[in-house]
């Protein structure tokens, strides 16, 4: 059976390789907005066209040639899924991307065989904790200390760079893994709460850290602080926006982390695991802001 994998690695790129980044960042996000302004003018078109008017659009901004031409493909096809799930109703219309917020591109592995042996422009080597990317060349990684090799069939990968300034590669992998027939002995049904993070019907409760509690003097503080400040001031974009970046970021790791230390020791320990229907966002659409805020804090 064939199953897609992500692996995420810490990137660490020279400052040549970061002013390289940062032009794709720029070009992909271009492409993006223009092509869907140019589909809602024009009604919307099917990524094969537009992937034939790219051409045309290099020829009038020579800038775009200086990028990897794969990620503008990309953006292509992000900007039709977008459209996609908006008629499936599964999200809303597209918007426009902002350069003010996360940034990312998605680059193809492309592979070719010349003389017998295979090239391909994404390769990951683990020993020396490097990976190849187009244009970019080797870039030092970090991640998954534990392995040694990853196999299965590359896919793609996605650069992108968070608000704190840290970079980040995630590689989808094809891998091929053998799925025999176990017979189950142990079930457990799991409860989502409020007081509990995650209870089971075995008696056991997840409880909740609270950690939204321990950040928000502190959180309070700072955004007084640059709601006081000039916007587009150094003191304003350079030093507070970062020191708040960097608290929500300890906050979503922590979460990350906490969450997935809960389900892999629920999975480890049981063959079938059962979970109620419950949305839990809907048990706050038509209350007041404060238990929103509320409930926010509890996760």
């Amino acid at each position: 059976m064939k199953i897609y994998r992500a692996y995420k690695f810490r990137l660490y790129p020279t400052e040549e390789q970061k002013i390289l980044i940062h032009k794709t960042f720029g070009c992909s996000r271009f492409v993006y907005n223009y092509y869907l302004n140019y589909q809602k003018e024009n009604g919307v078109q099917k990524s094969f066209d537009l992937c034939k008017d790219l051409k045309e659009l290099k020829n009038k901004h020579e800038y775009l040639k200086k990028v990897e031409s794969s990620a503008l493909r990309c953006s292509i096809f992000d900007l039709e899924d977008g459209f996609n799930n908006f008629f499936a109703k599964r999200s809303g219309y597209p918007k426009f991307k902002s350069k003010f917020s996360r940034q990312s591109y998605r680059t193809s592995c492309i592979r070719n065989t010349h003389k017998g042996k295979e090239y391909s422009n994404i390769e990951l080597d683990l020993l020396t904790r490097n990976i190849k990317l187009p244009k970019l060349g080797k870039v030092k990684i970090r991640g998954y200390r534990s392995k040694e090799i990853i196999e299965g069939k590359i896919v793609n990968a996605t650069i992108s760079r968070e608000t704190t300034n840290k970079y980040y590669v995630s590689v989808l992998v094809e891998e091929d893994i053998l799925i025999e027939k176990v017979t189950p002995t142990t079930i457990v049904g799991i409860a989502l709460g409020i007081k509990d993070l995650v209870v089971t019907s075995n008696g056991i409760k997840y409880g909740n850290e609270k950690v939204l509690v321990k950040y928000e003097k502190r959180l309070k503080r700072l955004q007084r602080k640059l709601s006081r400040q000039v916007k587009g001031s150094k003191n304003y974009l350079l030093k507070t926006k970062m020191k708040i970046a960097k608290i929500h970021a300890k906050i979503k790791n922590y979460r990350k982390h906490y969450l997935n230390n809960i389900a892999n020791e629920i999975v480890d320990e049981h063959d079938i695991i059962v979970t109620e229907s419950l949305l839990v966002k809907d048990m706050f659409k038509e209350k007041k802001k404060h238990l929103i805020k509320f409930y926010q804090m509890q996760v």
